[in-house]
């Protein structure tokens, strides 16, 4: 059974830190796309970074750009996402989502994704 689990959530200062992880088990990580995914207060869930395990490619929205930095650790089946320089605007339960074999590159839509994790809040306050 796929199963993803989110952990490193929490409250921080605007302008603090958080790392985040993704655990991963019960598929071979290779050949996927991990999405990271928020969905703050009143808000529609929006995408947030992606990588692709192919080649490593990995995407940011234009609102996190700079101040997320997304990767993997493939003997650990995890992928992260650090979070700097954050703002109370980045307050979110943030959900990590899976897609298996996958041959070209990281889809951004979440009804692409087949497996999600639980989630976990991150509170920015001001």
């Amino acid at each position: 059974e796929v199963q993803l689990v989110e952990s490193g959530g929490g409250l921080v200062q605007a302008g603090g830190s958080l790392r985040l992880s993704c655990a991963a088990s019960g598929f071979t990580f290779d050949d996927y796309a991990i999405g990271w995914f928020r969905q703050g207060p009143e808000k529609e869930r929006e995408g947030v970074s992606y990588i692709f395990s192919g080649d490593g490619t990995t995407y940011y929205a234009d609102s996190v750009k700079g101040r997320f930095t997304i990767s993997s650790d493939v003997a650990k089946n995890t992928v992260y996402l650090q979070m700097t320089n954050l703002k109370p605007e980045d307050t979110a339960v943030y959900y990590c989502a899976g897609l298996l074999g996958v041959v070209a590159g990281a889809p951004k839509g979440e009804l692409d994704y087949d497996y999600w994790g639980p989630g976990t809040q991150v509170t920015v306050s001001s």
